[in-house]
């Protein structure tokens, strides 16, 4: 009962890290190290966890089976250590996080502003910036990043909020132009399009079916900023789709007003991303479940 837990970390690591060198690497460990211990845990379950080859390691059906469960189990113990730490001892220390620009300076940076007077001895170092950075190599504990992930071997993920979209104008804008009733609708109206890199991003609007409706804005104005297509918006020059928690102030002051309001428009998720490691720090966690609990608010 003592050994049930020994070489199950290396075995996790080396499936998570995508072989038995990158694990070596971040356990600190040599590659024959991690490959006699992993040997030894495959004699004393009697069964193979790895298809080996000169270069690489694939898992075999049972190491597949096998991994799910002790993922699961150090998941628990994990939890289990959080809770005891979160019993033990303050927020406290730095921790560096990447977020998007806008979205990091309106809904983010707010909320951490919180936590930080609350804790006064956490150390916040706050990147805004659209790119999508490299946690390991640049050295950040956590970044938000919205829509569809990339690659993110190496990293663990928790959706954190969704972004809620909608198309919205001026009033005076359509006092005079009219109110569009259809997405058909819009081939008559002054659009306002985000672009990036030259290529304007299409409209979708998700339907009942399950089928999402595509349309591509066709405008003269293209932006890839979201706060000044809100400007535009709001200057009477067309229309565009937004999100929610970016247009909420000028809704509210009556400088934009929704439309097409009995369509969905398209929702995207938020996601905070870290570095794969056998236990989260305290203050990360503190900031992952803030952003979890409180940023869907912030958002709506």
């Amino acid at each position: 009962m003592n050994d049930m837990l020994n070489g199950i970390p290396e075995f996790v690591e080396a499936v998570e890290a995508g072989g038995f060198s990158a694990a070596a690497a971040r356990m600190n460990l040599s590659r024959s190290a991690i490959g006699k211990t992993i040997a030894k845990l495959e004699r004393r379950l009697s069964v193979r966890l790895f298809h080996r080859t000169t270069r690489t390691q694939s898992l075999t059906d049972e190491g597949q089976a096998f991994y799910e469960r002790c993922r699961r189990a150090m998941d628990e113990i994990q939890s289990g250590e959080a809770m005891l730490e979160s019993g033990k001892r303050e927020v406290a220390g730095r921790l560096r996080i990447s977020m998007p620009v806008l979205f990091g300076r309106r809904c983010i940076a707010p909320l951490l502003m919180e936590l930080a007077r609350a804790h006064p001895n956490l150390e916040l170092d706050l990147s805004f910036s659209d790119r999508i950075v490299d946690l390991l190599d640049e050295g950040f504990d956590l970044a938000v990043r919205n829509g569809p992930l990339r690659d993110s071997a190496g990293l663990v993920t928790r959706r954190v909020a969704r972004h809620r979209m909608v198309v919205c104008a001026s009033p005076a804008y359509l006092a005079k132009r009219g109110t569009p009733q259809a997405i058909a609708d819009l081939e008559d109206h002054d659009l306002i399009a985000y672009a990036r890199a030259g290529e304007v991003k299409v409209w979708t609007f998700p339907q009942a079916d399950g089928v999402d409706i595509e349309y591509m804005p066709k405008t003269r104005l293209r932006f890839d900023d979201l706060e000044v297509m809100a400007d535009a918006a709001a200057a009477g020059m067309g229309a565009a789709l937004l999100p929610c928690w970016l247009i909420r102030g000028q809704v509210l002051a009556g400088n934009l007003a929704p439309v097409l309001t009995d369509m969905s428009g398209l929702t995207f998720h938020a996601y905070a991303v870290w570095p794969q490691t056998p236990h989260l720090p305290l203050k990360t966690r503190a900031v992952i479940d803030l952003l979890a609990a409180r940023l869907p608010q912030v958002m709506e």
